[in-house]
């Protein structure tokens, strides 16, 4: 094992991001109209001659590669090249875009007096714009936003449309398509839509496919998609998904073109459109289907505050750079380019790793605004059992010790220093005054629902509410400040898995240290962004943040934690508790309740059900384990871990559990939960 002074190069304080300019400031000075109807002139990719939607397509249904598939699946099928041609031309027309600028000027008006109402800011880093800028003259662009609400696609095409650059093509869900009016008007400012999964459709991949590529490789506009795959309920960043990123780098792993660059950027929005929203859809509550209707009923959210969004447009990376010494692209010389063939495992390899670097490149210039910093410590706070909430000087004074140690960590923190820390926390507190109550100089979460009140959170109809439904009830809050201490994850990740392997270490020595790290990281790859191999680098990395300040001393056989670091360790050990917990308590259902016949579709609800009967018994401390995606990426992490095997039936895909192997993981992560007696007494 190395010692902690390798990463003292990488010092995340050390690292340098751009200036913020508020572009609605000039919107509120200035005519709408004439903002939508200005001349736009953006510069194309080498100058090249546009092309229109329409000769688009031609080029994608003239291409080799579909008449090959078209070939091929005439053969597998026996049907008519004609009829398999029509059916290509048909998904080409339900799936392609058809940019109007008289529809994206609409939007540009619309959109500013949303914004305006909406928002007290939107600030972009304009130095980001510029390398955009050159980015898009010199080689095929395609822009990796993150995705946490939906505003996000809009508010992209907003930006580069209002700093005159050439308007994106984005990857859109079909349930989009499905809106009336809005769905073809998404469709004319630059959106194609695609299926949630194609299973094996080998004409819908190869006309996908060659669509975005044909896009890229004549630079008609930067394409934008989320890597993530869609957006994340709880503002975590999510596994990312590959398909699309392996269309995007083809051409260039394939010699088409000399370079593609690939633009990270970081959207951060200091209150959440959709909070509630998800907060609900992670308690089960499914989501309402995107409509028009529905779009119209959002309106009254026009009259609320949603503070700022900073939109940070990070460094171009060139594909070419990231492959070199990587891939081997002369396998590719080996069968004409045309034929579509299965990558292999280095290619497979180079994606992956490629796509973890992007997202965490995403993660590092995600600003984070005060509240991000106090829904950390309230959560703590109520977790800890004070009923009676925390003094407001206390929680400023805890908020301005974190603002220190979340900076030394290198967090991207937007904390205004032209006022006292005091003002700060008030403000922050009234912008989520639907999640905090104050009372007597004391701030709590607004967790204690009142007689009477809804089951499930706002809107829900009068009536005496049950144990169950007040418990749902509170989960609602807990789970939507959850999702703004999320937020933080990435900063604090690591020295929190550091933290927590020293607290469960039998020892303080190093080796024994790595291995309860090398343990809790592999147990959470699911759960967040670590990227694969890199458990040396990241248990180095935590090392040195902790020894810089001044937590740890680390030694080449010990690992000790200094009487000031006390404090640093118990609010990172309490920053991954809820996680933990949340592991444990799955690890107890698949042991005492999973039944032989128990379905993969049947494991979310089944599990719920087991958790409210812990919580109600007192069994558990966190409301977070309500959490769908917590239960989902444990369970994805035991079927990785061999603990839970998938059996294919007939009609259905069964869960085998290897009750030896779970309880022997729930031991490793840190003790027993209640038995099902010990339940069954309390109840």
């Amino acid at each position: 094992m190395a010692s902690g002074d390798v990463y003292s190069h990488r010092d995340p304080m050390l690292k340098k991001r751009d200036d913020f300019e508020d572009i609605l400031e000039e919107r509120r000075n200035s005519s709408d109209l004439r903002y939508a109807l200005r001349c736009y002139t953006p510069l194309l990719y080498k100058g090249v001659t546009a092309c229109t939607s329409s000769m688009l397509k031609s080029m994608v249904l003239q291409s080799d590669k579909l008449h090959h598939v078209i070939s091929q699946v005439s053969k597998e099928s026996g049907r008519e090249t004609n009829d398999i041609q029509e059916e290509a031309s048909a998904i080409l027309e339900e799936m392609a875009h058809c940019l109007q600028l008289s529809t994206v000027r609409f939007f540009a008006f619309t959109l500013t007096k949303v914004f305006k109402s909406l928002f007290k800011s939107i600030c972009v880093n304009e130095e980001g714009i510029r390398r955009l800028q050159q980015a898009i003259q010199e080689h095929p662009v395609v822009l990796l936003p993150s995705h946490r609400s939906y505003m996000d696609f809009l508010l992209m095409s907003y930006l580069l449309y209002t700093y005159d650059l050439t308007l994106p093509v984005i990857a859109a869900g079909m349930d989009f398509m499905g809106m009336k009016f809005v769905g073809e008007m998404l469709r004319m400012s630059g959106a194609f839509f695609i299926r949630r999964s194609f299973g094996g459709d080998k004409l819908y991949w190869a006309v996908f496919s060659e669509y975005v590529k044909t896009m890229l490789k004549t630079g008609f506009a930067p394409v934008e998609f989320f890597l993530e795959g869609t957006r994340s309920r709880t503002s975590k960043s999510l596994t990312p998904k590959l398909g699309l990123l392996n269309i995007a780098m083809d051409p260039f792993l394939k010699g088409e073109v000399f370079d593609v660059s690939v633009v990270p950027v970081s959207i951060s929005y200091e209150r959440i459109l959709e909070e509630t929203l998800y907060a609900r859809e992670l308690l089960g509550i499914p989501k309402p289907k995107e409509s028009t209707s529905g779009l119209f009923k959002a309106r009254k959210i026009l009259s609320e505050d949603y503070g700022s969004i900073h939109v940070y447009f990070g460094q171009p990376v060139s594909v070419r750079s990231l492959a070199e010494g990587k891939v081997n692209r002369c396998q590719f010389n080996l069968v004409p380019r045309h034929i579509p063939g299965k990558p292999g495992e280095d290619i497979h390899s180079f994606v992956n790793d490629s796509a973890y670097k992007l997202v965490r490149a995403q993660e590092e210039n995600m600003v984070l605004k005060p509240w991000v910093l106090l829904a950390s410590l309230l959560l703590q706070h109520q977790a800890a059992g004070q009923k009676q909430g925390v003094a407001l000087g206390e929680l400023t004074a805890q908020a301005v010790w974190l603002r220190e140690l979340s900076r030394q960590y290198g967090a991207f923190l937007h904390w205004p220093d032209q006022i006292t820390p005091s003002e700060v926390v008030s403000s922050s507190l009234s912008l989520h005054r639907g999640l905090v109550r104050i009372c007597e100089g004391k701030v709590q979460l607004a967790v204690e629902q009142e007689e009477g009140g809804g089951p499930v959170g706002p809107g829900d109809p009068p009536g005496a509410a049950t144990p169950e439904e007040k418990l749902l009830s509170r989960a609602v809050i807990v789970l939507s400040c959850a999702s703004y201490r999320n937020q933080a994850l990435h900063v604090f990740l690591r020295p929190a898995l550091l933290a927590s392997a020293i607290h469960a270490a039998s020892s303080n020595q190093k080796q024994e240290v790595f291995n309860s790290f090398s343990f809790l990281r592999n147990m959470f790859s699911n759960e967040f962004i670590l990227c694969p191999g890199a458990t040396v680098e990241d248990f180095e990395e935590a090392s040195f943040l902790l020894v810089k300040t001044g937590a740890l001393q680390v030694t080449q056989q010990e690992v000790v934690v200094t009487e000031g670091g006390r404090r640093t360790l118990a609010f990172l050990v309490s920053m991954l508790d809820p996680f933990l917990q949340g592991y444990q308590v799955v690890c107890r259902f698949l042991c005492e309740e999973a039944t032989e016949t128990l379905t993969e579709k049947q494991f979310i609800p089944a599990v719920r059900k087991f958790i409210i009967k812990h919580l109600l018994a007192g069994g558990l401390r966190y409301a977070e384990v309500l959490s769908s995606d917590l239960q989902k990426n444990s369970l994805a992490a035991f079927l990785r871990l061999g603990a839970v095997q998938k059996v294919s039936g007939a009609a259905q895909v069964t869960l085998k559990v290897n009750t030896v192997m779970v309880n022997s993981l729930e031991d490793t992560l840190g003790g027993k939960l209640p038995t099902e007696k010990a339940v069954a007494a309390r109840l």
